[in-house]
């Protein structure tokens, strides 16, 4: 693990962590890794090879063999399975559906938490989102940040970004995505230890960037 600055932003689906997170990269010239992504990347890859999804073991055996890569430029993120950019296909509805199931492995979370230790080690500094990044990922991190935002909020950001007209049902189904993470075996969603929670719901973006950035210079 590095020995550098780490930044590990946590919290659930739609509390913003994706903007936050490269914002406050940008702003403080670091690095940043979206870790979420990699496992959309493997639900991605998983999907091509025809696994079934509702096989464990099948995702487990399958898993081994995909290569990804994570570019870490807050101003251009990347990610690629083998040579093929995915950063497009991994926002699918059959990507976004199926990423439970395939998070919820453990064999699949050891690989991507071995490969996501391995780019915040030969980093001088990064920003690093997830829902295990405090946790799990990189528990002796120097900040560590909880996202939270109400349901209604993360919910009308979500459809603000799929341009899902229903936002119900897409509360609804972040519900669904939360007990998800909250109840796997494999290092579920939770606050981490020492965390600092901070509240999306009434904040504009520029507004959780600032706060956040200041609790890193605060830390430094």
């Amino acid at each position: 693990m590095s020995k550098s600055l780490v930044v590990a932003i946590d919290g659930p689906s739609g509390s913003g962590k994706s903007s936050t997170s490269r914002g406050v990269a940008q702003r403080l010239s670091l690095d940043y890794l979206d870790t979420g992504a990699m496992y959309r990347a493997m639900t991605w890859a998983l999907l091509e090879r025809g696994v079934d999804l509702l096989d464990a073991d099948a995702i487990a055996r399958a898993a081994e063999d995909v290569r990804l890569t994570s570019g870490t430029d807050p101003e251009a993120p990347t990610i690629h399975v083998d040579a093929t950019d995915v950063a497009e296909p991994i926002r699918s509805e059959d990507v976004t559906g199926s990423v439970s199931l395939v998070a919820a492995v453990p064999r699949v979370r050891e690989l991507l938490v071995d490969l996501q230790r391995a780019v915040i080690g030969a980093s001088e500094g990064i920003v690093v989102e997830g829902r295990d990044i405090g946790s799990t990922v990189a528990p002796d991190a120097q900040v560590k940040i909880y996202l939270v935002a109400d349901p209604a909020a993360r919910a009308a950001r979500r459809a603000a970004e799929t341009g899902a007209a229903d936002t119900a049902a897409t509360e609804l189904a972040l519900a669904r995505r939360d007990e998800i993470d909250s109840t796997r075996a494999a290092s579920p969603l939770s606050k981490p230890e020492g965390a600092v929670v901070v509240d999306s719901t009434y904040m504009t973006l520029e507004e959780v960037i600032t706060a956040i950035a200041g609790i890193v210079a605060d830390a430094r």
